[in-house]
């Protein structure tokens, strides 16, 4: 299905009504997985025109996504990637596991950026970082675009290589997002250490629901819950 190409306008926007020079796109990759990190990366590409193609990770084959983010490493101005682990996304839910990955993205950039467009509706980054959200600002804005393919081919990099001590999971085909095999491993083998054990599907495993984590969820922000899917996929 053709698309239309991201462009600069929030940027341009945002250097047109504030004091911004500096702007980085984020993207994340991994929310709603049951194993494994989420991730975050950090993009500054300037206001120079994109490589053809760019778009949202989601919308390239894995070839096109794999190739692309080789090209798009080195054209960015600057990039870097921040993971919060299984076991912190559990201690301290997602939305603060999503900032401490995008802190930790943020602080590994060599420059540090004066705005940031931050792809979503919710804004879990917060101060002291001037914040725009964009609503499929991964397919809108270069950066977010850009920040997009690099985080989702470099987490797909690394849930392969964890994949190579846990087979039966195939995590270089689901990257621990949910999937008739990884389900099927889950019930026969039970949790590896790479899984979330506060999420939902564990209620939906008799053998293994007891380890599940209990967090409430109940009057938290819809951030919280997003992706912690049962079993209907």
């Amino acid at each position: 299905m053709p698309y239309e190409p991201p462009t600069h306008r929030v940027e341009r926007s945002l250097r047109a009504t504030t004091d911004a020079r500096i702007v980085v796109g984020i993207d994340e990759v991994g929310r709603g997985a049951w194993a494994g990190p989420v991730t975050v990366c950090a993009a500054i590409t300037g206001l120079r025109r994109a490589p053809d193609g760019l778009t949202d990770s989601k919308l390239l084959t894995p070839k096109r996504r794999t190739a692309l983010a080789g090209v798009l490493e080195n054209w960015v101005t600057a990039h870097a990637l921040g993971h919060a682990s299984p076991h912190e996304i559990d201690e301290l839910g997602m939305t603060a596991a999503l900032r401490l990955a995008a802190v930790r993205a943020l602080a590994a950039l060599p420059v540090q950026p004066d705005a940031v467009i931050l792809d979503g509706k919710h804004n879990y980054l917060g101060g002291p970082w001037r914040v725009r959200t964009v609503i499929k600002g991964d397919q809108s804005c270069v950066p977010v675009a850009a920040a997009s393919v690099i985080a989702k081919v470099r987490r797909d990099a690394m849930m392969a290589e964890l994949g190579q001590d846990c087979p039966d999971f195939d995590f270089i085909g689901n990257a621990g997002y949910p999937s008739p095999v990884h389900r099927a491993a889950l019930e026969e083998l039970g949790p590896t250490a790479h899984h979330r054990m506060s999420w939902a599907y564990w209620d939906a495993l008799p053998r293994w629901r007891h380890l599940r984590l209990k967090r409430a969820l109940a009057g938290v922000p819809e951030l919280e819950a997003e992706g912690q899917l049962g079993f209907d996929f």
